[in-house]
């Protein structure tokens, strides 16, 4: 079955090419023929081995869903307006056209908000009647709030697998900024510092070059990697001891390769992940030395949170694509 896939792909970010790498995957595997609607469509195809149609040309779309199945609205926080009300109605455009020409359509594995009132209400009229899987339990209670019934996956990301053959160095942390969120960078650097004085060698991990790359650098870290691969964002991290994100992924990879982590919570969604892992997670006015005894002891999550995680995760593919 051809599977027409929604998200924000092919726009240089590390951790929704992680999403797009684990779901081409997945579908693989299962022996479906995934199609990503992307803004580099030629980059997408050629990068994951699969079909992909450009995301803003309506004609493009429009054969892209006419010919799937089953469309996948998803992974990633689509379903929400506090960037844009134009990316709201962007997602919920290409939901209603799918349903329109009769093609199953799943919510999948998305954070749902932050949504304004008005949002809330095109959610919940687009939604009604449609298979709605969420990565995180605050969604699910977002979803409730709208009367929505949703179900709980896991971000796809969750089962990508480092590189055979890395060495664990315990005392490497990557520190993973956001270049809007300037409060938790200047708070980082001196989280950077303290960390450096107790021995720890950091790393700066920037998520989307274009974006992160002035944080990461302003750091002072020993070292800086900037990169739109997810495979080497997540070797990055799996060689090393801790991970301190404020980036979502960051910490979503750090589970995936069994990694301990804090999350800076510049987002519902991050907290959420963090909460539901078991994870320590502070808001973007983080406490400094806090954080440093959390790294320095590499204070863990709750692994069998996170187990049952992956599984709903991999269980989510078997929900989605059941007819």
């Amino acid at each position: 079955m051809k599977v027409t896939v929604s998200g924000y792909y092919g726009f240089g970010n590390t951790g929704d090419e992680a999403i797009a790498l684990a779901i081409t995957r997945e579908l693989k595997h299962r022996g479906h023929r995934p199609l990503l609607l992307s803004n580099t469509p030629d980059e997408t195809a050629q990068t994951y081995g699969c079909e992909s149609a450009p995301r803003m040309k309506p004609a493009g779309v429009l054969r892209a869903l006419a010919r799937s199945g089953t469309v996948l609205s998803g992974g990633g926080g689509l379903l929400q307006d506090k960037t844009s009300a134009r990316t709201l109605t962007y997602y919920l455009g290409v939901i209603r056209l799918a349903r329109l020409l009769g093609k199953r359509v799943v919510i999948f594995n998305q954070s749902i908000g932050p949504l304004s009132p008005e949002g809330g209400r095109k959610v919940a009229s687009a939604l009604r009647g449609i298979r709605v899987i969420v990565r995180d339990r605050g969604s699910l209670d977002t979803l409730q709030s709208l009367g929505i019934t949703g179900e709980l996956g896991g971000d796809p990301a969750l089962l990508l697998h480092p590189s055979s053959g890395l060495t664990r160095q315990p005392e490497r942390v990557i520190i993973a900024p956001r270049g809007d969120v300037t409060d938790a960078t200047e708070r980082l650097k001196t989280v950077t510092a303290r960390l450096q004085a107790l021995g720890r060698r950091v790393v700066a991990l920037s998520f989307m070059p274009d974006h992160d790359d002035a944080a990461a650098r302003s750091l002072g870290a020993d070292e800086v990697l900037s990169t739109r691969d997810p495979q080497v964002a997540l070797d990055a991290i799996a060689a090393s001891g801790f991970v301190i994100g404020v980036r979502l992924h960051a910490v979503i990879l750090a589970a995936a390769a069994g990694v301990p982590f804090v999350g800076v919570a510049y987002d519902p969604k991050v907290q959420g992940f963090c909460a539901d892992a078991g994870a320590p997670f502070h808001p973007t006015a983080l406490d400094a030395q806090e954080v440093c005894h959390q790294a320095y002891t590499r204070t863990a999550p709750d692994w069998n949170a996170v187990a049952e995680m992956k599984d709903r995760a991999e269980d989510s593919f078997t929900r989605a694509l059941k007819n």
